[in-house]
């Protein structure tokens, strides 16, 4: 078990203690799913993300203990942030680039962030006995004690990366007293499974999508699905797709390894798996997913972009997760972030996400409210 970076002083019997740790082990699985209740994305998921080697990335872990118990977590990460990450292709950021040549740390900052750069969401973990104004309240001692840890880290930004709505809506003030700014993230896309059947399902749809996806649907007789739960021989065939697939996105945040592939079926067995897309025994695109018994989250969709698109996989996947959601007893698909127009052409919903920060220059932290707007990736209205 490794030894917390930094605890806060002694206090009187009751009152808050934060620590941090160095692996989610050293607090344990029933401990922090306490915390994470309802959550797919739990102890199992972060640690086989905490073992995947991710380049670039430290892992901390923070709770607030309680009379011998933790009542309030998060995940967090350290890491040399480019504030043009989320930048859009054009001018802006290919002027960015260019200075980046003779400057490679230009636009850099060494950032403490609280969350996960591979959860779909920044969910803050509360024990289901803490209520009311009590959250707030150890809320309030992990950012003091994360922004004291980041101060010893050496990091200039301190944020919470893809805080839900609703997350939002409850501590929003405590985040803008704390100085946060925050800017739009990706919206969360998902789809209640409120139907009995995929022809019911596609009732619900207009009658232009209802025929597209019709005839899309066919090329079911062209294609092989396989549902695995492991990756076997055909391992280096997914990275292959993988890479493909993150070589074409805009956004390039993490870098995801075999071993991350790898250690998300194993450590959630039973609640992942990957579906393979098979063409004349050619591996053509991989759908990662991890569940529970109620909601479907899908975590990378992978695919050849020259031989898979006419073959119309990205839908086929689409149906395949819905056939599974249905057979399963499955009542939400949660299809992630990014790329929402086919989304919600097949009756998504978008869940709003935000992201905040904190320089600890309070110069350089009004100079980047005013920038903001510029790497806000809000794309609500898509």
């Amino acid at each position: 078990m490794s030894q917390p970076l930094l605890k806060a002083l002694p206090m009187p019997a009751g009152n808050p203690v934060a620590e941090v740790h160095f692996s989610i082990r050293a607090i344990g699985r029933d401990a922090w799913n306490a915390c994470f209740q309802g959550q797919v994305e739990d102890y199992d998921c972060l640690l086989a993300i905490e073992e995947a080697g991710l380049d670039g990335f430290e892992w901390r872990y923070i709770t607030v203990t309680e009379d011998g118990r933790v009542c309030a977590a998060m995940p967090a990460f350290l890491c040399l942030y480019a504030l043009d990450t989320t930048l859009e292709e054009g001018f802006l950021r290919r002027s960015v680039r260019s200075v980046q040549r003779h400057f490679p740390n230009f636009l850099k900052l060494r950032l403490a962030c609280l969350g996960s750069p591979c959860t779909e969401t920044g969910a803050i973990g509360f024990r289901a006995d803490v209520s009311g104004e009590r959250r707030s309240v150890l809320l309030g001692e992990l950012l003091s004690f994360f922004e004291q840890l980041a101060a010893t880290e050496n990091c200039a930004l301190v944020g919470l990366k893809d805080i839900p709505e609703q997350a939002s809506a409850e501590f929003g003030d405590l985040f803008a007293a704390r100085g946060y700014a925050s800017i739009g993230g990706l919206p969360t896309a998902w789809l209640d499974i409120d139907f009995k059947t995929i022809d019911e399902y596609l009732a619900k749809l207009s009658s232009g999508t209802r025929k597209d996806m019709r005839r899309k649907l066919k090329s079911f007789e062209q294609v092989r699905v396989e549902i695995r739960t492991d990756f076997g021989e055909f391992l280096p065939e997914v990275m292959a797709l993988y890479h493909d697939t993150r070589n074409r996105s805009e956004w390039q945040f993490e870098e995801l390894t075999p071993a991350y592939f790898q250690g998300v079926l194993s450590r959630m067995r039973g609640r992942s798996f990957c579906a393979f897309y098979f063409v004349e025994d050619k591996l053509l695109a991989a759908n990662l997913i991890v569940h529970d018994e109620h909601v479907a989250i899908d975590k990378f969709f992978c695919m050849d972009g020259e031989k898979g698109r006419p073959y119309n996989l990205y839908f086929l996947s689409w149906f395949t997760n819905l056939r599974y959601c249905l057979e399963h007893g499955l009542n939400r698909y949660q299809s992630g972030q990014a790329y929402y127009e086919n989304k919600v052409r097949l009756g998504s919903k978008l869940t709003g996400n935000a992201m905040y920060f904190r320089h600890r220059n309070p110069f350089f932290q009004k100079l980047l409210r005013l920038v903001s707007p510029l790497f806000s990736t809000d794309e609500a209205d898509a």
